[in-house]
């Protein structure tokens, strides 16, 4: 009986600073663990492409001095460009250098990585958010109208259309619009996007026209059905139901009460296709030869440009998971809800 106080007391005072801990835990906002999870992400994912990039075939110093060149003068290329220590070694000090703003030279011409990427950066972000500009609004729409016409004629053909256009992989589709816009049908578009690098794609408007319309036919199928199936749901709802035998109109439900609670999956799907659009512009750029990151990334490997390759990989990385971040962020604030759980 004499030992039995000082245990419960024990259990009491570990079950009060467990207690008085809980909130601690809490105390972090919930925004705040999604932004270290992303830079977690970023953290293994340059890890990854680092040691990737180590193990691609070829040698750095014999595509920058050619095949006649010396042992003597790729060993001493390799010691320049510190080839010859170890893979460990060689991360650490890439990471320093990107965190200080330095992203080294290219292997092959010597400019500065910044110099080659950053206008090529900015031409794919210029097309991506043109493509989701015009097919965000367009899947809206006609998702609101298949789903308010279910089953009906309209609901039938723009599922039919949808689908054709998704089954149909987006070289086909840019090299169909270059026949119709490019060629004897109607040549009123370049059937390429011939311009300077360096120059801005917002400069050139009529290369960006094919493009970025390849691009919505290619996404747009997939946002419409989500919009469609989302939509029906939420006007099969309770809510919707009661807003019904009230007398509101069926706009005024659609686009007030139905529309509005059917965003969360919309958003999620938009982060799903700006993720993709990351990283499958590329076949876009190679069609129609738009200078952006993609026809950089193909040159680099070629290459072996190691700088220019890990760069531009990692910038495609960190755009995918920003963009997941702020869907996630977006859809806590449309479902309050969410905050308690972590996410």
């Amino acid at each position: 009986m004499t030992d039995a106080g000082p245990a419960l007391s024990d259990r009491s005072t570990e079950n009060a600073e467990a207690v008085e801990g809980s909130p601690r835990r809490r105390a972090v906002p919930w925004w705040a663990w999604r932004i270290g999870g992303g830079i977690l992400t970023l953290v293994a994912v340059s890890i990854l492409i680092f040691f990737a990039t180590q193990v691609l075939p070829g040698d750095a110093a014999k595509s920058i001095l050619g095949r006649d060149a010396t042992p003597e003068k790729l060993e001493a290329l390799r010691a320049q460009l510190g080839l010859n220590r170890s893979a460990i070694e060689q991360y650490l000090e890439w990471a320093r250098h990107l965190l200080t703003g330095d992203f080294g030279l290219s292997l092959v011409n010597g400019l500065p990585v910044e110099e080659l990427f950053l206008p090529r950066a900015v031409n794919t972000l210029a097309l991506a958010l043109c493509a989701i500009a015009i097919a965000l609004p367009l899947s809206l729409l006609l998702g609101s109208l298949s789903a308010s016409r279910r089953d009906g004629a309209l609901d039938q053909s723009i599922a039919v259309t949808s689908l054709t256009f998704n089954a149909l992989p987006e070289f086909v589709i840019g090299l169909g619009l270059v026949v119709i816009f490019s060629t004897g049908l109607m040549q009123i578009l370049p059937a390429v996007s011939i311009f300077p690098p360096e120059e801005s794609a917002f400069s050139n408007p009529a290369a960006l026209v094919l493009p970025a319309l390849t691009l919505v036919l290619a996404i747009s199928p997939y946002l419409i059905r989500l919009v469609r199936a989302s939509l029906i749901d939420a006007l099969d709802s309770e809510y919707v139901l009661t807003a019904r035998l009230r007398g509101v109109s069926e706009r005024r439900i659609i686009v007030h009460h139905a529309l509005r609670n059917s965003m969360v999956p919309v958003v999620q799907g938009t982060a799903v296709l700006l993720a993709y659009l990351a990283g499958g512009i590329v076949v876009i750029e190679y069609v129609f030869r738009f200078p952006g990151l993609g026809g950089l990334l193909l040159e680099a490997v070629s290459a072996r440009d190691l700088p220019l390759i890990q760069v531009t990989a990692l910038f495609l990385a960190a755009v995918y998971v920003v963009v997941n971040l702020l869907a996630d962020l977006l859809v806590v604030r449309l479902t309050p809800r969410l905050r308690g759980v972590g996410l």
